[in-house]
């Protein structure tokens, strides 16, 4: 058997608050999705994107605590450096948090990087 990468998970402390910070990004989630306490989406290739309530982590993980640092990371192609520039206006315009302003970087890449709700640092990139 090979193991294949299938969902990768978030933990949100307000579901409604982190759907709407990946709205934003993207993702289409239904409105009705922000009152649920686990909540899933298939993006192209199969690959599944799910947020699950702490409630609900502690409701199997009574010990769960949130991990301390951050070490994974999620990375959006932006398209174009311009895109990168709006779509960091448009994030951080909303309210959350920018980390690292829009740079042209040494690798190749306009990039910069915002925090959704729960702290978790989400990549915005493209090529330059």
């Amino acid at each position: 058997m090979t193991p294949r990468l299938d969902l990768i998970g978030i933990v949100a402390s307000d579901m409604a608050a982190s759907l709407r910070f990946y709205r934003l990004l993207g993702i289409d989630l239904p409105a009705a999705a922000d009152e649920e306490a686990h909540v899933e989406v298939t993006l192209a290739g199969g690959l599944r994107l799910a947020w699950d309530s702490v409630a609900t982590v502690r409701s199997f993980d009574p010990g769960w605590q949130p991990a301390r640092g951050n070490h994974v990371a999620l990375a959006f192609d932006c398209g174009t450096p311009a895109g990168v520039d709006t779509l960091w206006d448009t994030l951080t315009g909303a309210g959350y948090e920018g980390h690292l302003k829009p740079w042209d970087a040494f690798w190749g890449q306009r990039y910069a990087v915002v925090h959704d709700p729960d702290g978790n640092p989400v990549d915005l990139f493209a090529a330059v």
